[in-house]
């Protein structure tokens, strides 16, 4: 059971480092400074980061360690998100390509306040 629980993660680790790709292919082509960075051919880690302007950076990595969303402005760490919260930001991240107009973020945390 745990070879096949293990199997699962890293396979759902390489589909997350697959879209993460993608999205910094998409966010750039929006015209959002981003890039996604991966070690070896295995797909089994990533670092994705992304401007979105007014010294508003996001960076988000995954690994079999975990899953890190951390959101930054002006040098400052304002969230660090960890595991399915994490995940859940990167598909308010992701919402961003779906508008059909590039909107500005910059005076607004992607993050939800508690």
């Amino acid at each position: 059971m745990f070879l096949r629980v293990a199997q699962q993660h890293r396979q759902f680790v390489q589909d997350l480092v697959m879209n993460l790709q993608a999205l910094a292919i998409v966010l750039e082509r929006r015209g959002y400074p981003a890039s996604c960075y991966t070690c070896g051919d295995q797909m089994n880690s990533a670092s994705f980061m992304v401007s979105l302007g007014d010294n508003h950076l996001i960076r988000f990595l995954v690994s079999d360690y975990g899953i890190t969303w951390t959101e930054m402005r002006d040098d400052r760490e304002l969230m660090k998100l960890e595991g399915a919260e994490a995940i859940s930001q990167l598909q308010e991240l992701a919402n961003i390509v779906k508008e059909p107009t590039q909107t500005s973020t910059s005076n607004k945390t992607l993050a939800k306040k508690c």
